[in-house]
This record gives C-alpha cells, sequence and structure tokens, in this order.
C-alpha cells in the first residue's frame, strides 16, 4: 500500500516543483485517543521511507508550505501561533486520512 515517506515525497516533490518550501519540524499526527499521537507525518523523508500505511490507520495531512524559507518561529505570548522567519507568505491546511482495504479514504471535507 505504501509507506508514509511516500506522501512526503509528493509533497515535498510538488512544493519545491513550484518553488516553494516545506518546514521539516511541523508535521501530522496519528488520530487516535490522544491529541497529537504518533506517528508524527513528516513531508520530507524520502519515499519509501518511514511507516507501512496499513488498513486502520488514521493521520493527519497538514504541511506548512511556505513562499521563502522553511524557517520559522512560535510566537512566545500563545505558545501557538507560527510565524515565517522571512515574513513569506504561508499556507497550511489540514486532512484526517483513514487507510483502509482499498486504499486512502479522506475523512475531512
Amino acid at each position: 500500500m505504501g509507506h508514509l515517506g511516500d506522501i512526503a515525497d509528493a509533497i515535498n516533490t510538488h512544493a519545491r516543483a513550484n518553488g516553494y518550501s516545506v518546514v521539516e519540524d511541523i508535521g501530522g499526527h496519528g488520530v487516535g485517543l490522544e491529541f497529537h499521537e504518533d506517528p508524527f507525518v513528516s513531508y520530507v523523508t524520502p519515499k519509501g521511507s518511514e511507516m507501512l500505511l496499513v488498513p486502520g490507520m488514521m493521520f493527519t495531512i497538514e504541511p506548512m508550505i511556505n513562499e521563502g524559507s522553511p524557517d520559522f518561529f512560535v510566537d512566545e505570548d500563545n505558545d501557538w501561533t507560527v510565524y515565517t522567519m522571512d515574513d513569506g507568505l504561508s499556507a497550511q491546511i489540514e486532512y484526517m486520512v483513514l487507510i483502509t482495504e482499498n486504499g486512502a479514504e479522506v475523512l475531512t471535507k
């Protein structure tokens, strides 16, 4: 079925081909009983690496794509808001994905 690294490679390759960067330290996460469970879903790991995708896995795909540098900082006042170091534009959206016997199902619409 594939590996988490396959997702990372597709996202990173597409972003870079279009002149954007991918933040390395912000990624998706497993969905289960706790907030931000394992696995950490990276967007910079090589194709064929990381965890094998198997039916029943549920995780988020939420890369932070930057117009310029991938470098960022977190607002010290709220410890949550993320800013780019170079003041470039950035985008992030979160999708929840379930791996099934038939492939991947996007649960967020």
